[in-house]
């Protein structure tokens, strides 16, 4: 029996494509197994948003070759797209792909089986116009399913090298969506969240079809109970979608909408197409007009010319606007893209001690926003048991707060009213 292992980096989209090339390797006969146990072939679905994604990727391949050295290691995704020559230098590997392709995997692992040295199929992704052929046909959980719809970006920020390693946008097509929502509904799930590069900009290569078309007709899918958005960006968020949102009782008030800056001056130089003021607005008619809404974000210090006045203003607009979470992160140079270039670039100790500042910030924001639903019953679908704690069981309420409630695994699946006792930073307690 022959076995392979995966190790994934990055965003949901790469856990999406790690699943679907799982699959394939299934249906060409081969066993996953977890990558800490011996196997026949590894496969590592890099990243390389950051430096130290890229840097992680590396230790991922060596220690898959240190696991087995007679076994057929394949390096995949953004860091081949963008880094070939890199990722050719390390001669742990023996299948270089890029994000095109990795269908092909099993059949590449093949060719190196019979004797071919190694195979490096990283193409020119700028040139692909289709959504890719990788899809998840078999469904082994039965809680939430993450579904690709869209690949690709056309934004170009400044410090950004995921266009560089995705390409422009494709989207799936919508008969496809829908075909896979059924499929969703048969195997028992109950809510999906649709990922993918830069959902926001669904249906632009293709016509009239938009990302909020799609998700009213997945609404109107009987079985489905939730619809939960990936990351989308402020734009997106405009009276006519509120209004729309606000009708859809499906579409789970969650809004996880990227902003990284705080300052229009730094927003400028990212090259983001909207200003603290657009953010603002859009935060607003979410807040006015879709109740219990969790709106959550990203934000990055340390951008080149970053000045202290400027974080300053950043930290008193995350004040104003009470995310109720924040995910942090410091800026990294990518070779490639034009903010590697910038002069002024910010020192890590200063990266460091503003990071620490916005997290604090992050952590106090998430409990003031944990706190204001104590006392109330909400559904929470539940998805395991916890890790740590035996014999509790922890789910989503549909404003994505993590809830802990005893039980048994009767529970794992459905959608139970559970009512809010207390708070921590990262969870609240329950009671069904």
């Amino acid at each position: 029996m022959k076995r392979v292992a995966f190790y994934t980096l990055g965003c949901k989209v790469n856990q999406y494509e790690t699943e679907a090339m799982a699959e394939a390797f299934e249906r060409a006969g081969y066993t996953p197994v977890d990558f800490e146990e011996a196997a026949d072939v590894y496969v590592i679905n890099t990243c390389t948003v950051t430096s130290l994604s890229s840097r992680k990727s590396r230790q991922a391949i060596r220690r898959a070759r240190q696991k087995n050295s007679k076994a057929v290691v394949a390096a995949v995704g953004c860091y081949p797209q963008t880094s070939k020559e890199e990722v050719e230098s390390m001669q742990e590997v023996d299948i270089i792909v890029g994000t095109a392709e990795r269908q092909r995997l099993p059949a590449y692992v093949e060719e190196i089986l019979k004797g071919k040295e190694r195979i490096s199929a990283v193409g020119d992704i700028m040139k692909e116009r289709s959504f890719g052929d990788l899809r998840i046909e078999r469904y082994k959980s039965r809680t939430r399913a993450f579904m690709k719809i869209q690949d690709g970006c056309s934004q170009f920020c400044s410090y950004c090298i995921i266009p560089y390693a995705r390409g422009p946008i494709r989207s799936r097509p919508h008969e496809e969506v829908l075909r896979e929502v059924h499929k969703l509904v048969e195997a028992g799930f109950k809510e999906i969240v649709l990922t993918g590069i830069h959902i926001a900009s669904y249906g632009k290569d293709q016509g009239q079809i938009r990302l909020s078309d799609l998700i009213r007709m997945i609404h109107d899918v009987e079985g489905i109970r939730r619809i939960r958005l990936g990351s989308v960006e402020p734009t997106m968020i405009t009276d006519e979608f509120t209004a729309e949102a606000a009708r859809l009782e499906k579409l789970s008030p969650h809004y996880h909408i990227s902003l990284q800056s705080g300052c229009d001056e730094t927003l400028a130089r990212m090259n983001r197409k909207y200003t603290t003021a657009d953010y603002e607005k859009s935060v607003e008619l979410l807040r006015e007009r879709i109740p219990d809404v969790a709106v959550t974000t990203d934000v990055m210090v340390g951008f080149p010319g970053e000045t202290e006045k400027e974080f300053e203003t950043t930290y008193r607009f995350l004040e104003k606007i009470r995310f109720a979470k924040m995910h942090v992160f410091k800026y990294s140079p990518r070779k490639g893209t034009p903010a590697a270039r910038y002069e002024n670039q910010v020192d890590g100790g200063t990266k460091e001690e503003r990071s620490a500042r916005l997290i604090e910030l992050s952590d106090r924001c998430q409990m003031e926003f944990n706190r204001s639903f104590i006392g109330r019953a909400m559904p929470v679908l539940y998805e395991q048991e916890s890790k740590n704690m035996k014999g509790w069981y922890e789910g989503l309420t549909p404003n994505y707060i993590r809830v802990l409630t005893r039980g048994n695994a009767d529970i794992v699946g459905n959608i139970m009213p559970t009512q809010l006792l207390e708070a921590e930073k990262d969870f609240i307690f329950g009671d069904i």
